[in-house]
């Protein structure tokens, strides 16, 4: 298992340098954590030839291209036209930044019932499936969160992944929690089709703050090991069942600056991964 770093972390708090997202800042603090892959989550109006080149000089691949799936969610095929249109350019740049991973980002509606919004999605990516196969690109959706999120626990991702040609998990450890189920159960359950994934953690709120989940509890970010995810036991089900892809680094929280959140979040993982290897924590 590797690390990767994750732009969204940095790009949400203002990573910049010069008015546009600090690519170069990024692989500076990708190499001094001894990182060799990033997710592009969005090009961030940049040319894909130009981020391609920054990560060039850095030695940083792309393991994932992360872009919004939600023109899919929409009731007729006439209406997901634009939204297979949008996944067209995704892959078109995943393949210019030189990956073979994409993530469509798949939220809710307010208001249309999760089961609704979940086969609509399955419906526009069956719709654009063809076209990952034509770029040899493969897709994959994530264990979102919210109360009205389609793809949450290990079930809903399953059930498209079993109906969509191709399509495989970004395994999200924080996200399955929100959907009240174990992280560790239900990456077990869909291990064989987990290609990429994402490590975040919650704290607890307070009625009326933060998050719902789907079983009506509310959470907050926290920094990865400071909240109720079990980490370990999450990297321990990936052990077990072989997985050698890379894990984001993803921090939502505010306490932190993002380059901090990922120092202190790849330190506390690689420790854990320590453990599980026999070594001293």
């Amino acid at each position: 298992m590797k690390l990767s770093v994750m732009s969204y972390t940095l790009a949400r708090q203002g990573w910049k340098k010069n008015g546009a997202f600090d690519l170069k800042g990024m692989g500076e603090l990708a190499r001094s954590l001894e990182i060799d892959g990033v997710d592009m989550v969005t090009d961030y109006g940049l040319e894909a030839a130009e981020i391609r080149r920054v990560l060039d000089d850095y030695g940083l691949d792309v393991v994932c291209y992360t872009f919004s799936g939600a023109g899919l969610n929409a009731e007729t095929a006439a209406e997901r036209c634009a939204g297979v249109d949008a996944v067209k350019e995704g892959l078109d740049t995943a393949a210019a930044l030189g990956t073979d991973t994409v993530m469509l980002i798949t939220p809710g509606k307010p208001g249309v019932p999760r089961d609704v919004s979940r086969r609509r999605y399955i419906r526009g990516l069956q719709e654009s499936a063809a076209l990952a196969r034509q770029a040899g690109i493969r897709p994959t959706l994530e264990n979102f969160p919210g109360a009205d999120s389609p793809f949450v626990i290990s079930s809903d991702v399953l059930e498209a992944v079993r109906e969509v040609p191709g399509l495989k998990l970004t395994f999200d450890n924080g996200n399955v929690l929100l959907g009240g189920e174990d992280p560790a159960a239900s990456f077990a359950r869909c291990a064989a089709h987990v290609i990429h994934a994402h490590f975040k953690d919650w704290v607890r709120a307070a009625p009326g703050a933060g998050m719902e989940a789907l079983d009506g509890r509310r959470y907050t970010p926290a920094l990865i090991g400071e909240g109720v995810v079990d980490q370990k036991a999450c990297l321990a089900a990936m052990q077990s069942a072989g997985y050698g892809g890379h894990i984001n680094i993803e921090y939502e929280g505010n306490q932190y600056l993002p380059d901090d959140a990922t120092r202190r979040a790849a330190r506390c993982l690689r420790e854990r991964m320590v453990e599980l290897e026999g070594g001293a924590p």
